[in-house]
């Protein structure tokens, strides 16, 4: 398949499948404390869930960018019975083991997939920093942003969106290298929804038209910025983003590979095609999505899917019978 092939129509519907089989398996271990286990039970879910779609997948960027190699979603991996399209494919099992663990809302699986060679692998690389904003600013998210005080980004996103900076909330993740960020945006006026974990979901909030974020904003994982891109991009949204090493180990390998750290990226270098399917499925209750619910032997689930070419965004509240 070349990227000017059509995609089945019906392909987001399979990869819910997947997000949902994940979120299923992940949501019996809310607040036991135990990521890692959450992680292997999602993980075997959602890929056994993939394996038997017909498509030709392959893992651009995975989870083992940041813990290491551990799963069989790492990156290189294949996915799917190989008999379909060529795909470019990116997942997390779980995005917010944290929140999971600790019981806290905001986790979901996700999944996005584009034709081969249409994905941003930047490996060895491991953080980014993002700016994601919705289709009402995206025409004005210049890359200036990405170097410009936290102030003068918020005062545009502001007038585009026709608010006061006071009324603007900003999603950052509650890390020890945002603390200068965070001050920034204080001072500034505007306020800030802080989240230990969770930064795709904080993207698709931030891109949804109807969201109550107004800006993504920080330093998060790689893996993370290319999912977001998938759905940001399916939404109409806007995202910048360059890498942002965050330990001399990191920009030596970075540059050891000729990447440039100060390049900024928008959706469509993140994601070349428009041939785009996005799913993802709430693990707990978000603002985003609504968690799994058990109930004996049925479970239900609450899924977002999302097709860039057609920009269809479609909410599913599926029922489960489980064992």
């Amino acid at each position: 398949m070349t990227m000017n092939e059509q995609l089945p129509q019906n392909l987001g519907l399979d990869l819910v499948r997947a997000t949902e089989s994940a979120a299923l398996a992940a949501g019996r271990w809310m607040g036991l404390g135990k990521p890692d286990e959450a992680d292997a039970a999602a993980t075997e879910a959602m890929y056994q869930a993939l394996n038997i779609l017909e498509i030709d997948g392959h893992i651009v960027i995975g989870e083992d960018v940041k813990l290491g190699p551990h799963s069989l979603l790492d990156s290189g991996k294949s996915v799917g019975n190989g008999q379909g399209p060529k795909l470019d494919v990116v997942v997390d099992p779980i995005d917010g083991r944290k929140l999971l663990a600790e019981g806290r809302g905001g986790a979901i699986a996700v999944v996005g997939v584009a034709p081969r060679g249409s994905m941003w692998s930047p490996s060895p690389s491991i953080y980014m920093e993002k700016i994601v904003v919705a289709r009402d600013t995206a025409v004005n998210l210049v890359p200036q942003c990405m170097t410009a005080p936290a102030a003068w980004t918020l005062a545009l996103v502001a007038r585009m969106k026709q608010k006061e900076v006071r009324d603007l909330t900003v999603f950052v993740l509650n890390r020890p290298r945002h603390y200068d960020l965070i001050e920034e945006i204080r001072m500034a006026g505007a306020r800030v929804m802080l989240r230990s974990d969770g930064d795709v979901a904080g993207a698709i909030m931030a891109a949804s038209p109807d969201g109550r974020i107004d800006i993504l904003m920080g330093i998060g994982g790689v893996p993370e910025g290319v999912i977001a891109a998938c759905a940001v991009k399916a939404m109409g949204g806007a995202m910048l983003g360059h890498l942002a090493p965050q330990s001399e180990e990191e920009l030596l390998a970075v540059k050891a590979i000729g990447l440039d750290v100060q390049r900024v990226l928008t959706c469509n270098q993140l994601v070349s095609s428009n041939q785009i399917f996005f799913a993802a499925t709430g693990i707990t209750d978000g603002a985003l999505l609504s968690g799994v619910r058990y109930r004996g032997r049925k479970a239900e689930s609450h899924s977002l899917i999302l097709r860039c070419e057609t920009g269809t965004r479609r909410i599913i509240h599926a029922e489960h019978s489980i064992g």
